[in-house]
């Protein structure tokens, strides 16, 4: 699609808005039902794309991406007419009588550009939200998953007319002709990199951004933690979409008197959780690329190696593999993993782990296993970090009551459920004043009694 074509559906939406069309909340309600039934009735070709994408299975694809879609979409239609009512709120005797409200509305026309790793998830959940809010959306796929975005291109343009809602495919061509144009508000998931551009060309026009980037999560293991349950849980949210998660734990940081035993117990569950031949399990993924598998396999150092570390370049996947011994000075702590290697790294003092991770940048996630409640709140009050969880990974993403963003270098903003809905709105104050009376205080010329007055009513 070129620059031409790209600048007439910004400017058909921005007509198509400003019609007034969205605004009626019934109408955000029937768009979100098209979606949901739409999502029900492509639920296995979604699957289907996705496998060819990325490898996974169905019971992966619905638990991580459609499933958590179709439960946004029931959360916001069960609230969206109380997300979109006025707030009365309490009005300063100084403006008597007046009445004084909050009133949501839509930015406008949003573009959204969504990831490779979760391409239905991370393309339609902020979806939703913009819809609910009353927005139009140009919905920009990347094109490292082609069959995830030409399904969800067959899907969208089945349920909403081009002014509405319209998928661009493409790849940097379609990407920076978008990013020139004058949108009301970017939605934004990706990497830092681009993440910095994005926002660059934003300011441009002074556009409001959200940005869910990435960056190396820890997970602490302190020694009160339940370590078989705790690497149950590691094994699952690290090799979860063979760790291309941007929330997956980047790499363990654990007290030094238990990692021989947690190593022990990660390597018993890889083996419980994908059996002694992974790469020959159906319901293990893949790397996205041959880019990214190389980049992967470039940071094994097999002299570290304690578990994994074979790897199928004609299936482009890589064992779940963990290495032991690391420093914060080796090459796999230089960048965000986004792949199944696990390194281990261990600490003395929690205080010392604690003042490591915050001269690091801002997490997106950050996992707390311990059995201690002091240390769990000393960890969580102390670092500074986007989400987590204590003594678990992952699911602190998958629920519609919390809002999920990042923080410093991992983003801005965030999104699910009402967050999402207050990320795609401006909520405009408004004063109501009523003609019955004016009170003359206000006016000039100023006298002594209107200063004791105002004086009164401001104190």
């Amino acid at each position: 699609m070129n620059e031409t074509e790209i600048r007439q559906i910004v400017k058909n939406q921005r007509s198509y808005f400003y019609s007034g069309a969205t605004l009626d909340v019934e109408f955000r309600i029937n768009a979100l039902k098209t979606l949901k039934a739409a999502i029900l009735k492509y639920e296995s070709r979604i699957n289907d794309a996705i496998q060819k994408d990325l490898g996974k299975s169905p019971f992966e694809s619905y638990m991580c991406e459609t499933g958590l879609v179709l439960s946004e979409i029931s959360y916001m239609q069960k609230h969206i007419r109380s997300f979109a009512r006025e707030k009365t709120v309490r009005t300063p005797l100084a403006q008597f009588h007046s009445r004084s409200f909050k009133k949501p509305s839509p930015y406008g026309v949003t573009l959204i550009m969504s990831p490779w790793n979760y391409p239905f998830l991370l393309t339609l959940d902020p979806l939703v939200d913009a819809l609910a809010a009353g927005n139009t959306a140009v919905i920009k796929p990347s094109a490292y998953s082609p069959n995830t975005s030409e399904i969800m291109h067959q899907l969208i343009s089945e349920c909403f007319s081009k002014e509405y809602v319209t998928v661009v495919t493409g790849g940097r061509q379609e990407n920076t002709c978008l990013l020139r144009e004058h949108f009301d508000y970017i939605f934004f998931t990706g990497s830092q990199a681009v993440g910095k551009e994005v926002m660059r060309c934003a300011s441009s026009h002074l556009t409001p951004v959200t940005l869910e980037l990435g960056g190396k999560s820890p997970c602490l293991v302190e020694k009160s933690a339940n370590i078989p349950l705790a690497a149950k849980r590691i094994v699952f949210g690290k090799y979860l979409n063979c760790g291309q998660t941007c929330v997956a734990p980047d790499y363990i940081y654990c007290d030094q008197e238990i990692k021989d035993q947690l190593i022990r117990e990660i390597k018993r569950q890889i083996r419980l959780q994908f059996g002694t031949e992974p790469l020959q399990n159906n319901n293990y993924g893949k790397i996205i690329n041959e880019k990214h598998f190389d980049r992967i396999c470039g940071l094994i150092d097999v002299k570290k190696l304690v578990c994994g570390g074979r790897t199928d370049r004609s299936t482009l996947q890589i064992e779940p593999s963990v290495l032991d011994s690391v420093t914060f000075d080796d090459p796999i702590m230089q960048e965000e993993i986004f792949g199944p290697l696990l390194p281990i790294l261990t600490y003395t003092d929690i205080d010392e782990a604690i003042a490591r991770i915050n001269s690091m940048s801002h997490p997106l996630a950050l996992y707390i296993f311990t059995g201690d409640k002091s240390i769990a709140g000393k960890v969580t009050e102390s670092c500074g970090f986007g989400g987590g969880c204590i003594n678990d990974t992952i699911i602190h993403l998958a629920t519609s009551e919390m809002s999920f963003g990042g923080f410093g270098e991992s983003g801005m903003g965030g999104y699910h459920g009402k967050r999402g809905f207050d990320t795609f709105s401006h909520e405009k104050s408004i004063v109501d004043k009523k003609t019955w009376i004016d009170l003359p205080m206000r006016y000039q010329p100023y006298r002594k009694l209107n200063e004791k007055l105002i004086h009164l009513f401001l104190r």
